[in-house]
């Protein structure tokens, strides 16, 4: 099944079509997709009144340098901010965790999306396309912040997607803009990167982003194409039975599949449940490469369906929430202080 994107603020008449194809499973939406508060809320009802209300309305809204709206929502800082507080404090940073996300998640569960992709769980180990999306370099710190942070998800309504599995962040290039090889053995990767994973999958998130990045000493294949790390090791290894989703497939490092076709049915093939078709322009094409749609596909994708949230006034008369908003916005004023 696809997730898709579209170009603006509203439907445009070409996207409707795409909203009702067998095979389509939601939007992913981006800061293109975001004017205000009240424009978001009115795009999230007219996508599930077009296409029906089994659609998945997505995004990326880690904080720092990745989170689509702004305007209106609390400015999250980093993951890197909790790591660093974890130095200091690591009770401490375990509870910003947990309302780090409870605060993301609430919110975009008061405007009609389901899910973010989040948390990010690679380490902190300098990779260009990471950065200070990760919240640590040492994989039980890490780990500890995962787990908590999905903890967090799940209080404010929202399934978890921990990404970029099995490990983005020991690996100096950006699968965005090339190809990335992480030459390292399984065992070294198993005792550094698939740590924090294993302890995030534990606090039961639902679902995983796979890397475009190649592990040859594990499969030529990158990741999110390989059904040794797929199938052998996240499924068979660590026991995951939730969802599988591909990274984007116009990202640089996807073309080693050929066409929009090739990565499509690559990454449906290797095991895959829902692949991501972020920019419009592959959209039709990625539609026309989708095998035929079983029904059990479709009723998987419920993991991915946020709980019944708060409205937006609820949040605002919420006293807790204001503690949390203090503290978690609090790591970034420590900058300028």
């Amino acid at each position: 099944m696809l997730l898709i994107g579209l170009a603006g603020t509203d439907i445009a008449e070409t996207e409707r079509a795409w909203l009702t194809a067998p095979g389509v499973a939601g939007v992913i939406l981006f800061a293109r997709n975001f004017a205000s508060r009240d424009q978001l809320i009115a795009l999230t009802e007219s996508i599930r009144t077009v296409g029906g209300e089994h659609l998945l309305v997505a995004v990326d809204q880690e904080g720092g340098p990745v989170q689509r709206f702004r305007e209106g929502f609390t400015r999250l800082p980093a993951l890197s901010k909790i790591g660093a507080a974890y130095d200091r404090d690591p009770e401490d940073a375990i509870r910003l965790a947990e309302e780090h996300a409870w605060v993301m998640s609430s919110e975009l569960r008061a405007s009609g999306v389901d899910f973010s992709f989040a948390p990010v769980v690679d380490l902190a180990r300098g990779n260009a396309a990471i950065g200070p999306r990760a919240f640590h370099a040492d994989p039980a710190v890490a780990g500890e912040l995962a787990a908590a942070y999905v903890r967090g998800m799940h209080l404010g309504g929202m399934a978890a997607v921990l990404k970029h599995f099995p490990g983005h962040g020991s690996v100096a290039a950006d699968t965005h803009k090339a190809q990335a090889i992480d030459p390292r053995s399984l065992d070294e990767i198993r005792a550094a990167d698939l740590r924090p994973f294993v302890e995030a999958l534990d606090a039961h998130a639902e679902a995983v982003m796979m890397a475009h990045v190649v592990y040859p000493a594990v499969d030529a294949q990158p990741a999110g194409y390989s059904r040794v790390w797929i199938d052998e090791i996240l499924r068979g290894e660590l026991g995951f039975a939730g969802l599988v989703i591909s990274d984007d497939i116009s990202m640089a490092a996807a073309g080693v599949a050929g066409s929009v076709t090739g990565r499509v049915q690559g990454h449906l093939a290797a095991g895959c449940d829902l692949v991501l078709a972020c920019f419009p322009n592959v959209v039709d094409e990625a539609i026309a490469a989708l095998p035929a749609l079983s029904p059990a596909a479709a009723e998987r994708m419920s993991a991915l369906r946020g709980a019944l949230g708060a409205s937006w006034d609820g949040l605002l008369d919420n006293p807790q929430r204001d503690r949390f908003v203090a503290r978690i916005t609090a790591l970034d004023a420590e900058d300028h202080a």
